[in-house]
């Protein structure tokens, strides 16, 4: 009711927009840019925030879909003319970190791991084991380079060039965000983009990160400790709600405890 009294002047208001989890096209638990966008707008838009914050805890995932919010987070906090400040816990690697690279401060925890600063891509070789097994593959293409890299093939040396000079393409999208983003803040001294990752001071002392800060002391150092915190997140579907599973879920959450775990988390 204050924000409407024009003689009341309203505490200091900060959106907070929690961002966890893979970075994926797909899946229902999955970070992208089909369910944060809306949240972010939001955020952004509802009642003028005095800034944004991204609670940020993300061991990456999709480069399109991390570049897609990112560019979402920039567009929205330049036409609001918002600061926006990213607080990581556990981890902000690969896409996690480009995330937090879109705010304009990155607070983390002593133990925080951020970087990552790389690009990769797996799979697995299963042309002996089904040769072993009596299993043979018929295929048929229109297009010499459509069934790149086919895991039930041998791995060719043309395909393999091919692929790295996509992740060379991609990496240096992610090296150009990161340079602009973190702009006279990053160390001369160390090679950053190598895919190395880094916790706490260490982090701090090379660049990627402004200080150590949480959320709400650091929230009300900078606004005051009457700052009203509203926080905003995807809405729920029905069977959400109520708890239920599917098969999908159980895979992705597999999956996505599979790269927390590469960075001991």
């Amino acid at each position: 009711m204050k924000r409407w009294i024009p003689f009341l002047k309203s505490p200091p208001t900060v959106a907070v927009v929690r961002m966890s989890g893979m970075i994926s096209a797909g899946g229902r638990g999955s970070l992208n840019d089909e369910k944060i966008g809306p949240v972010l707008e939001r955020a952004f838009r509802r009642g003028k925030p005095d800034a944004v914050a991204l609670v940020v805890n993300s061991p990456g995932g999709s480069p399109v879909q991390s570049s897609l919010i990112g560019a979402r987070v920039r567009r929205l906090a330049e036409e609001r003319e918002i600061p926006v400040f990213a607080f990581v816990e556990d981890v902000a690697a690969s896409g996690g970190y480009w995330l937090a690279a879109s705010a304009d401060e990155i607070w983390i925890d002593h133990s925080s791991v951020i970087g990552s600063i790389g690009v990769i891509s797996a799979g697995f070789g299963l042309d002996e084991f089904i040769d072993k097994h009596g299993v043979s593959r018929r295929v048929h293409t229109a297009g010499k380079s459509k069934s790149m890299l086919d895991p039930f093939q041998p791995e060719k040396t043309a395909d393999v060039k091919r692929l790295k000079i996509l992740l060379e393409q991609i990496h240096e999208s992610f090296i150009a965000h990161v340079k602009e983003r973190r702009d006279g803040k990053l160390s001369e001294d160390t090679d950053l983009f190598t895919g190395d990752i880094w916790a706490g001071e260490n982090a701090i002392n090379v660049g990627l990160a402004d200080g150590i800060g949480h959320l709400v002391p650091k929230m009300k150092e900078r606004f005051g400790d009457k700052v009203a915190f509203r926080v905003y997140g995807p809405k729920r579907g029905l069977l959400q709600r109520f708890g239920t599973q599917v098969v999908s879920d159980a895979l992705s959450g597999i999956e996505e405890r599979a790269e927390y775990a590469r960075f001991g988390l």
